[in-house]
């Protein structure tokens, strides 16, 4: 059991520095999830957590470049008379900087800017990209993992099983709209997966629903969960209150909110 004293949950900060990328390669990982490796200048790119995220700048009306702001002494600014892009929130799933790509995975769920624009991307298309402002830094040495999210989160997950050592003891719970939807997590943890499906769901919130099943095991663990607000809510209730888990162990985000565009936050009390 790890000291509980080493299980610190720090925030650092990056310098912002905005880019404008081409896309090299376009990879549909199901029917509800592409993956776009975008190339450009990533020298001096930062993603120091696996649940960082990106602004993302989309084209607007059928343009080829999305407006980019420059950094300003009081934030961004945009050129004059400009009208500011679409922009959403992307976790950088893999990047390489000697290479100079940036993988980016979008869930193809509802209609928007992103969705519109990813599924139709090809190689050669423009994007823009800013940050990471910041990372919150969650220590891997906890005696268990909880991971839990829909589509949404899961370029989250993915990449935390890649970085987390060989043998960590974590348990992954995802939903997603039918079994079409599932994916392979490659990984070296010891991994347990529970997957379940709207299409076959029993309830309104499958995802509390499975949570609930899922044993905790003794011992210092961290839970991070994200995905539709409402549904991220409940399941962060639940383990609060029902199963004892402690405040500071659960970081829980919402990605998105069902009748709504551009919804990022994190789910507090």
């Amino acid at each position: 059991m790890q000291n509980p004293s080493t299980l610190e949950v720090v925030r650092v900060r990056h310098p912002l520095k905005f880019r404008l990328l081409r896309v090299a390669r376009v990879v549909p990982l199901s029917p509800a999830l592409v993956r776009i490796t975008l190339a450009g200048d990533l020298s001096d790119f930062v993603s120091a957590s696996f649940d960082d995220h990106i602004k993302v700048f989309f084209p607007r009306d059928g343009a080829d470049h999305p407006v980019m702001p420059t950094p300003g002494p009081d934030g961004p600014v945009l050129p004059e008379g400009a009208t500011r892009a679409e922009m959403r929130d992307y976790t950088p799933c893999r990047f390489d900087t000697d290479a100079g790509e940036l993988d980016l995975e979008f869930a193809l769920h509802e209609a928007g800017p992103a969705t519109a624009w990813a599924a139709n991307a090809k190689p050669g298309d423009y994007l823009g990209i800013g940050g990471p402002r910041g990372s919150l830094m969650i220590p891997s040495g906890f005696d268990w993992h909880l991971l839990i999210g829909d589509e949404t989160a899961l370029p989250a997950i993915q990449r935390r099983l890649t970085e987390l050592p060989p043998g960590t003891r974590v348990a992954v719970v995802v939903e997603v709209a039918n079994r079409a939807a599932r994916i392979a997590l490659p990984t070296e943890t010891d991994l347990y997966a529970i997957w379940c499906y709207r299409d076959e769901a029993q309830s309104e919130n499958p995802l509390l629903e499975a949570v609930d099943e899922v044993w905790l095991p003794p011992g210092n663990g961290y839970v991070w969960a994200a995905g539709e607000a409402s549904a991220i809510r409940a399941v962060r209730t639940h383990l609060v209150n029902d199963r004892g888990v402690d405040k500071k162990r659960i970081r829980a985000s919402a990605y998105w909110r069902r009748g709504a565009q551009a919804a990022h936050e994190t789910i507090d009390d």
